[in-house]
């Protein structure tokens, strides 16, 4: 085995584990990530018609039906910018809060084989997560628990969520159809503190916050499409099963049924078209089905149901809906230049923002640019830019006790991320 396959796969065994640890706050479409390698980021999230490298099957298992063999290696700088603005709330702390921890790393890593009989397999690790704050514990407090500390009465505030998903995918491609079928195990790490306060709302308050992390697992399914529908444009579709999860246990007082939180169902349509032999556009369409998941879809309150209990409340998140718009121009045999816009509707409604003052998940416009750089026959580095302007969503706080008069609550988030990574071809 030569050495760089040797340096290869100790590298990828360290980000399949380390992109757990590392991949949270990715609040794209919820907490869903807008893409994962940084030709994906660079052109918008869009190319579920256009697989072209081994991360493609992450967005499509069909697309790597036509890759060669081929590993990558993937980083992103991700930097989220999260809080909300007050006023008149009666529990909540009032004024401009703001949290912390404005930096992530966030690895990925594919890998790409042909087989004898021109079929595929491929292994990817990659991340989602979204669902990530940390507020002060001494900002100005709610009417109601004036002197003590944190923006829910409990101190330092904030949940974490992350996701690793670990998708080996069989692809092929027969006459003009490429296909394929992905199974995937999903990971999931999750941690809360500082909502205390909600204890007299939860079913098993011994089990709501501050009880550490707390791990999750579960197995799902991805599989597609790719059609060549004519001479340079072709057709994809690819959808995700839900994610049975196992529950949070540490966290049974927290989210409806006793800790259970999966992993909604998804799935996305798009084209792409080579306008000219050095250009080729993308849409893509993704919907996400986060009403599948009482946690996150239920409303807070849900009338009397405690936290925790069989239908208790959850963050009143509705399905989004993803357009993703991307080009990718081939100056040269070396460099081929991407850009990307994606719009995500908002799954935060103005009824909700309350308990959504943990998991902000509000942007929608996505501007992203990047390229491809063909270093030597086998070698290319890809590198992308993000920029996420300022959403908000403004509502009353809203408590078990009703909407609070004259109260307002705006949440509000801009993010930048820098992704750069290399693919081996060989």
């Amino acid at each position: 085995m030569t050495d760089w396959k040797r340096l290869g796969r100790r590298i990828g065994y360290g980000l399949a584990v380390g992109s757990l640890a590392a991949a949270p706050a990715l609040a794209t479409e919820g907490y869903f990530a807008l893409g994962y390698s940084p030709e994906q980021i660079a052109q918008g999230g869009a190319g579920v018609a256009n697989g072209d490298e081994p991360m493609s099957a992450a967005i499509n298992p069909a697309g790597v039906a036509t890759v060669g063999n081929a590993l990558s290696f993937g980083m992103q700088l991700f930097s989220p910018h999260r809080g909300y603005d007050a006023s008149g709330a009666a529990f909540v702390s009032n004024g401009s809060i703001t949290s912390g921890h404005t930096l992530f790393l966030v690895p990925n890593v594919a890998y790409n084989r042909v087989l004898a009989d021109g079929a595929r397999l491929n292994f990817a690790a990659y991340g989602n997560g979204g669902m990530n704050t940390s507020y002060p514990a001494d900002p100005n407090t709610g009417l109601l628990c004036t002197g003590a500390p944190g923006i829910f009465c409990g101190g330092k505030a904030g949940v974490n969520l992350t996701q690793l998903f670990l998708q080996f995918t069989y692809a092929r491609k027969v006459g003009n159809v490429a296909w394929g079928i992905a199974p995937t195990i999903a990971l999931q790490n999750f941690s809360a503190r500082g909502i205390g306060a909600f204890a007299s709302s939860s079913a098993d308050p011994s089990h709501l916050s501050d009880t550490g992390g707390d791990w999750s697992h579960g197995i799902g399914l991805k599989a597609g499409v790719q059609v060549d529908v004519a001479p340079g444009l072709r057709l994809g579709l690819s959808g995700q099963s839900k994610f049975n999860m196992s529950r949070f246990s540490k966290y049974a007082g927290l989210f409806a049924g006793g800790g259970d939180f999966d992993i909604p169902a998804s799935a996305t349509v798009g084209m792409a078209w080579d306008a000219r032999p050095d250009l080729t556009l993308m849409l893509d369409y993704q919907r996400i089905w986060y009403s599948g998941v009482p946690a996150v879809a239920n409303p807070f309150p849900n009338g009397a149901n405690a936290l925790g209990s069989a239908d208790g409340p959850g963050f009143g998140w509705k399905d989004v809906g993803v357009i993703k718009l991307g080009a990718a121009w081939r100056q040269s045999p070396a460099m081929t230049w991407r850009v990307g816009y994606a719009y995500s509707t908002n799954p935060v409604q103005s009824s909700q923002v309350t308990l959504n003052i943990l998991a902000p998940g509000v942007v929608r416009h996505h501007l992203s640019a990047g390229g491809s750089w063909q270093m030597t026959d086998t070698d290319t580095l890809d590198f992308a830019l993000e920029y996420v302007p300022t959403s908000k969503v403004s509502g009353p706080e809203v408590t078990t006790g009703g909407v609070t008069p004259g109260s307002d609550i705006t949440l509000k988030m801009h993010q930048f991320a820098a992704a750069v990574g290399w693919t081996h071809r060989f």
